[in-house]
């Protein structure tokens, strides 16, 4: 059947692959001129199935009162006159109760686990070049209480078969000599082998090419207007082609993949789709001293910080803005991660031409994606992936191209419909 895909971020252009793959026609309709050009741009850039966990957890609400009174702190909220922000926010604190963190986790970790196998066998059968690297993921911590903190979600993730292995300061150094400058004030750590690292931008790029070769039509410079119903259908979306004039394209089924604009466009059917943007920043490096930059993947635990190696460079990210739906750059936030990455990494980047980049994250208040059938039958949703559209991206387009397929997806995840 046709199947239109509205939106081409990593999570459509995946979904746009798998379901050609099963045999259907499709198209990708975008507003940008290309693939990736939104949220899947310049992200952190880690696959970290093992720190597949929720924001929302019994200690958040404590932490974020303290992030209140700090200025750069990791995670802020900025109120807005806007019923969709607030009512995210009481649903997040709902999913700071203690019951819910294990089933959270459990679902998160079956969807990042399923998408890094479906992710190593696409890069098998593609050859996609992506900066890949697989040394794993390293988290350090700077502060006792937080560590011991850590290792208690560690150990929910453990029975779900993740083992973060604890390693103390001077491992920590052997794993990455880069962060030797810092010995003194690492109190221990916790390192995941199996977790990788490489470019989204790089990967959903190439991987659209070979979409459009297999016969997917990309439609770019295009705007989504709205859907048009009746009858408990979608009938057709109504677009802007690049030279404004309107057009209605119809297919059989639809998939919003539009990241933090997805409720948007369903809220007028009736749909529901509870997820809000999560800002988040990146600045990107060029490395002028080898010897002295990171080669494995690190998360700085005191700053909510990552660094991913991608070739000669070096992407750094992190930070969540609660607070609508602009992209605008907050100096601030600039020059405190230039002033972070300095304090690790002195000698080893070129500080003086640094790419700075901000993305809004679909994030739900659990933080496990919404993929699945709406409650109407032809209208699908596959978003609200926050911090881990990458690492969950290619395993959420499969899985919902099966369930559009009529065939049952891998992963035990609770998918909608």
């Amino acid at each position: 059947m046709k199947v239109a895909v509205l939106g081409s971020g990593i999570i459509g252009t995946a979904t746009a692959w798998w379901l050609n793959q099963a045999g259907h026609d499709v198209v990708v309709i975008d507003r940008e001129p290309g693939p990736a050009q939104e949220t899947s741009r310049a992200n952190g850039c880690q696959i970290s199935v093992s720190y597949a966990e929720p924001w929302a957890n019994p200690q958040a609400p404590l932490q974020l009162l303290k992030w209140l009174l700090q200025k750069n702190a990791p995670l802020s909220f900025r109120p807005q006159f806007d019923l969709r922000q607030w009512g995210w926010g009481l649903a997040f604190l709902r999913e700071c109760l203690p019951s819910r963190l294990a089933p959270n986790i459990k679902a998160m970790v079956a969807m990042a686990e399923y998408s890094l196998h479906t992710l190593q066998g696409m890069r098998a059968d593609l050859g996609i070049e992506y900066n890949h690297l697989e040394r794993g993921i390293l988290n350090f911590y700077r502060d006792d209480e937080a560590f011991d903190a850590s290792q208690r979600a560690a150990g929910v993730m453990r029975n779900f078969g993740v083992d973060r292995r604890i390693v103390g300061p001077d491992e920590i150094v052997e794993i990455e000599p880069a962060l030797a400058s810092i010995r003194h004030s690492i109190v221990g750590g916790d390192y995941t082998p199996e977790d990788e690292s490489g470019d989204v931008y790089l990967f959903t790029t190439a991987l659209a090419e070979r979409a459009r070769r297999a016969g997917v039509e990309f439609r770019f410079s295009t705007q989504v207007n709205r859907l048009l119903a009746a009858g408990g259908q979608v009938q057709g979306v109504e677009l802007v082609k690049p030279d404004g004039l309107f057009q209605t394209v119809t297919a059989d089924a639809y998939v919003a993949a539009l990241g933090c604009w997805t409720p948007h466009l369903v809220a007028p059917l009736g749909v529901p789709c509870r997820v809000y943007p999560a800002k988040g920043y990146s600045a990107t490096f060029d490395i002028v001293d080898e010897s002295a930059a990171p080669s494995v993947s690190l998360t700085d635990s005191a700053h909510k910080v990552v660094y991913s190696r991608l070739g000669n460079q070096l992407r750094m990210a992190g930070v969540a803005e609660l607070g609508g739906y602009s992209r605008a750059l907050n100096t601030n936030r600039c020059e405190n991660m230039s002033s972070l990455a300095r304090g690790l990494f002195p000698t080893a980047l070129d500080f003086d031409n640094v790419q700075y980049w901000s993305g809004l994250r679909p994030s739900t208040p659990s933080n496990v994606p919404i993929i699945g059938q709406t409650r109407i039958s032809n209208l699908y949703l596959n978003t609200g992936h926050g911090t881990l559209g990458w690492t969950m991206g290619v395993g959420s387009g499969r899985a919902l191209a099966d369930i559009i397929s009529g065939n049952t997806p891998e992963p035990v995840f609770p998918f909608i419909g």
